[in-house]
C-alpha cells in the first residue's frame, strides 16, 4: 500500500475515533480519556510534519480504526446505524465548509486564538473545551441541518458533556478536511471497502 493511502486511512480513522467517542459520551456519559484527548487535541495541530503527527502514537487511533473494521468489514452482519449516519454527516459537514471560504477564514483565526489560549492555560482546561465547542457551533454547524445526537437525556443534558460532544464534532470535522486533504473520496469508502479494512487491521495490530 502507498503512503497516501496509508496516511488517508489515518484521518478516515480520525473521523470514525470522533463518531465512536460522540456516541459514547451520550449514551453512557463518558468516553475513553486517551482517546477524547488525542481527537480533540488534534485540532490544535495545523502545521503538521506528516499526518501521524496530528494523533500522536498510533495507539491513540486504536478507537477509529476498530470502527473502521465494525462499520465496513463485509465478515461484520450488523452495522451501527447510527453511527453511520454520524460519520455521514460529518464528512457531509465537511464537505459544506470546504466550498464557504468565509467559514473556513473564521474557522483558522478562531482555531489560532484556541492555540495560544492553550500555550497559557494548558490544553485540559475546560475553558479550551468551551472554546472549542463554540467554535463548532458558531463556524461550522450553520453550515447544514445539525447533526442529531441520540443517547441518555440525563447525560446530553449537562454541559460539560455537551461541549465535549461539539468538541469531538470539530475534532471530526478535523479530521474530515485531512481526509480530503490527502484525496479521500466517498466513492473510496463505497468501493475499497476491502482494502481500507486490511489496512485498519494492521493498523490495530501495529497499535496494540
Amino acid at each position: 500500500m502507498n503512503e497516501v493511502f496509508l496516511e488517508q486511512q489515518l484521518a478516515l480513522a480520525g473521523v470514525c475515533q470522533s463518531a465512536k467517542l460522540v456516541q459514547s459520551i451520550a449514551r453512557n456519559g463518558e468516553a475513553d480519556e486517551t482517546a477524547c484527548e488525542a481527537s480533540i487535541s488534534s485540532i490544535l495541530v495545523t502545521n503538521p510534519e506528516n499526518t501521524q503527527q496530528v494523533y500522536g502514537a498510533l495507539s491513540n487511533l486504536s478507537i477509529g480504526f476498530s470502527t473502521v473494521v465494525e462499520q465496513l468489514d463485509s465478515n461484520v452482519k450488523q452495522k451501527d446505524a447510527e453511527l453511520t449516519r454520524y460519520i455521514a454527516s460529518i464528512l457531509g459537514l465537511e464537505r459544506k465548509l470546504s466550498r464557504n471560504t468565509k467559514a473556513l477564514n473564521e474557522l483558522a483565526e478562531r482555531v489560532s486564538h484556541v492555540q495560544r489560549q492553550s500555550a497559557h492555560i494548558g490544553f485540559e482546561s475546560a475553558q479550551i473545551y468551551s472554546s472549542l465547542a463554540s467554535i463548532y457551533s458558531d463556524v461550522v454547524s450553520p453550515l447544514a441541518p445539525k447533526i442529531q445526537i441520540a443517547g441518555n437525556p440525563n447525560h446530553l443534558s449537562l454541559e460539560s458533556n455537551q461541549k465535549k460532544v461539539r468538541s469531538l464534532l470539530l475534532a471530526g470535522i478535523r479530521s474530515a478536511v485531512l481526509w480530503r486533504q490527502l484525496g479521500g473520496k466517498r466513492r473510496h469508502i463505497l468501493f475499497s471497502r476491502s482494502k481500507i479494512v486490511h489496512a485498519a487491521k494492521h493498523a490495530v495490530r501495529n497499535a496494540d
